[in-house]
């Protein structure tokens, strides 16, 4: 039996000490905030996605850094093994649009709940309000934690599950960063991900609050097209956000990141330029003595017709039957190619995770334990792992704690 010492009480940190814990170590977490589990209240809007019921090879094509690094963890600890042990410890599941799953409560706090009853089931011992300065090492072996009131626990093991850079507010401050680069790991470079895009059309804080469904979204960086999906986004008085936006926030290429990017939203993604065509000469001829401002509330929200009428170059009180059809045409690929600047990225305020971390090269991706320091083992966003929005990234941090726990 050896004496485990968890730094961090995330999803990460509280699933690491379950998995040392079940192996029959004596197990302690320290938690620098009041209460564990703060970044996980927060997730998913509260409702928290706690993984993604997919196959496992769709698993992998969601993850942005270091995929194959997951092998190991991914098959040890399935989604579908996530799932069961929430069920197991009393937090019932639902699968929704997308194969994302969330507590049947909707209340992120029944995740937080069957993390904390299993720990204290299995005697593992929360030490909270105790922030951790220095893990300490003798020969290049881990000897246990120094904290900043200057007290010192002694230890076998250390599992570093300190998170990010994003949400700082929730403690994630990089603290695993220093820690690890202080004992030789390197860290790669940090950026936020799953974040909202800054803008610079001023459409958007007309539009704020507005959510638009089922559309297509294509990111080029002057000619060159990197990314395109179909999906939800949302206008906000600084820019856009949303399921597509953040999940493209993931896929800039590090030589189109800091310029400016155009953002191209297809607003009737069912329907050919044709269609669309026939569709207005539709809703013309029905509404032929109307003027044109006042016909559109079939196409769009009424808080994107103004929008829409200035984009289409055409008179807001011309009556529709006196419209000419490359007036109209014009208008349909202003609403398939609904074009918008984007200036940068949000900060680690707003992002969901941090990319990048402690270099996987130097970690065993079958134990999570350190290469360089023996007994430092590593779990969660703390590493350079990062995935696609939907579940995927809550998966890595289930994944890695188990492989860490298990690797004690």
């Amino acid at each position: 039996m050896k004496k485990v010492l968890v730094i961090g009480g995330g999803a990460a940190g509280m699933f690491a000490a379950i998995s040392a814990a079940e192996e029959g170590h004596e197990v302690h977490l320290f938690e620098k905030n009041e209460k564990c589990g703060k970044k996980l209240y927060i997730t998913g809007k509260g409702r928290c996605n706690l993984t993604n019921a997919c196959e496992m090879e769709e698993l992998f094509n969601n993850v942005c850094s270091n995929s194959k690094f997951l092998y190991s963890s991914f098959y040890g600890f399935t989604n579908q093994d996530a799932i069961a042990f929430f069920e197991e410890n009393g937090t019932k599941t639902k699968v929704e649009r997308g194969e994302r799953v969330f507590p049947l409560s909707d209340h992120s706090s029944d995740v937080i709940g069957a993390l904390t009853r299993k720990m204290r089931a299995l005697g593992v011992q929360v030490h909270l309000n105790i922030e951790v300065k220095e893990i300490l090492t003798e020969e290049n072996k881990v000897t246990g934690l120094l904290f900043s009131d200057g007290t010192k626990e002694m230890g076998d093991v250390v599992i570093l599950a300190t998170g990010g850079l994003s949400y700082a507010s929730t403690g994630s401050t990089g603290d695993g960063y220093r820690f690890a680069e202080k004992l030789g790991h390197k860290i790669t470079e940090l950026s936020p991900a799953l974040v909202p895009m800054n803008v610079k059309e001023e459409d958007c804080k007309r539009l704020q609050g507005l959510s638009l469904k089922n559309v297509r979204v294509s990111f080029s960086a002057g000619k060159k097209c990197f990314y395109e999906d179909f999906g939800e986004m949302m206008f906000t008085h600084f820019g856009v956000t949303g399921p597509l936006i953040l999940s493209a926030s993931s896929q800039i290429p590090k030589k189109f990141r800091g310029q400016e990017l155009t953002l191209s939203i297809d607003l009737k993604p069912a329907l050919t330029p044709e269609q669309l065509d026939d569709r207005l000469l539709r809703d013309f001829s029905r509404e032929k003595n109307k003027q044109f401002k006042n016909v559109l509330g079939g196409l769009f929200p009424s808080k994107l017709i103004p929008i829409m009428v200035e984009r289409s170059g055409i008179e807001p009180e011309k009556q529709v039957n006196a419209i000419e059809k490359a007036e109209r045409l014009q208008f349909v690929e202003k609403i398939k190619n609904f074009r918008l600047t984007v200036t940068g990225l949000r900060d680690y305020n707003e992002a969901i995770i941090t990319r990048g971390g402690i270099c996987v090269k130097e970690v065993n991706p079958s134990t999570m334990e350190s290469k360089l320091v023996s007994g430092l083992f590593f779990a969660g966003e703390v590493l350079d792992l990062d995935a696609l929005t939907g579940g995927f990234n809550l998966q890595i941090a289930w994944s890695t704690a188990y492989a860490a726990g298990k690797g004690v």
